[in-house]
């Protein structure tokens, strides 16, 4: 597997992670523990030395899985987790809680499910309007000083506050979706953190999977399954937007790739500091995934790409009211 530095921060992962979120939450039922185990090892075999977590999913199952599968393995692997949600009296999320000493706390109880001394990259998985960013940084400053903490990470944050953090704490990377659906970042996010020197670690770079072509206006997702609540991913506007994965499909077939594979090689072929971690709970799908490092897009496959995009209106809003409200612009 072909390595990636993320950030002026030198962080060194494989090029493409492996996103684990899927495995215990959003994407319909937990999948058996012993199995998904199995695929992380399976994992790390195959060259993935970058694994995403967050406390809110499952809520903390997420985190248990991925310190169970890697505890064998952790001196070879990168891990990184995400604060910056609150919990009532039965774990389930309560909002929104950047406080500092709830950061501290939950960091704490992060590394004992995650079964190491150290979270390798911490980001806040959403901005968290009542606390002043600064005060965020700070304290994972003190973290880092405290060697609990390697490098900090935001999560769908804006330009704004991305700033206010890096002033107090450099920022290692940057996670927000991207793809070839969804480009916002490339107009003031992305020159944002190249000016800074920080790392890009988009997620649903599949487009939840529907970019794989094998999502269509007839799938039924699972009642559990968030996929239900996106705009984007309804049946009239999957059927709107066919358009795009026939465009992907058809360069697949011209470059004797899946269009999962154009879909991440395009991403890759963006910039040298792009780490997608596409998820995964299936062997094959992630062999799929990681041998995308080896198409080579030339300039008129990404020209043809980029130009057909364009012209290619998507249909539906990326997240339901309730979660756009969480993301910082």
């Amino acid at each position: 597997m072909k390595k990636r530095t993320l950030g002026n921060g030198r962080l060194e992962v494989s090029a493409i992670g492996l996103g684990c979120m899927g495995m215990s939450f959003s994407y319909g039922p937990p999948k058996d523990k012993t199995e998904m185990i199995a695929l992380l090892r399976a994992a790390v075999d195959r060259g993935v030395t970058f694994f995403d977590t967050a406390q809110v999913y499952g809520p903390f199952t997420n985190e248990e899985l991925v310190g169970e599968a890697l505890a064998p393995v952790r001196d070879q692997v990168v891990i990184a987790t995400k604060f910056a949600f609150g919990f009532d009296a039965e774990g389930k999320p309560s909002g929104l809680d950047s406080r500092p000493d709830h950061i501290r706390r939950m960091t704490d109880a992060s590394l004992k499910r995650l079964r190491t001394d150290v979270i390798d990259l911490y980001y806040q998985h959403r901005v968290d309007p009542s606390v002043p960013m600064e005060d965020v940084a700070g304290t994972v400053k003190e973290l880092i000083q405290q060697g609990k903490v390697k490098h900090f990470g935001l999560s769908e944050a804006g330009v704004k506050n991305i700033r206010r953090a890096h002033a107090v704490q450099p920022v290692t990377a940057l996670q927000s979706e991207y793809s070839l659906w969804w480009r916002e970042p490339e107009e003031q996010i992305l020159p944002v953190l190249e000016e800074l020197g920080i790392g890009f670690v988009p997620f649903s770079p599949l487009g939840k999977g529907f970019l794989t072509g094998k999502i269509d206006e007839t799938t039924q997702f699972d009642a559990t399954d968030f996929r239900n609540t996106v705009p984007r991913l309804s049946p009239e506007n999957r059927k709107a937007n066919q358009g795009i994965v026939d465009l992907v499909a058809a360069v697949a077939a011209r470059k004797r790739a899946t269009p999962a594979q154009i879909a991440l090689a395009w991403v890759l072929a963006r910039k040298p500091w792009f780490v997608p971690i596409p998820g995964t709970t299936k062997l094959s799908r992630l062999e799929e995934n990681l041998a995308a490092v080896d198409v080579e897009l030339n300039p008129a496959d990404l020209r043809e790409l980029d130009e057909a995009t364009s012209r290619i209106e998507i249909h539906g809003a990326r997240y339901s009211e309730v979660s756009q409200r969480m993301v910082d612009r």
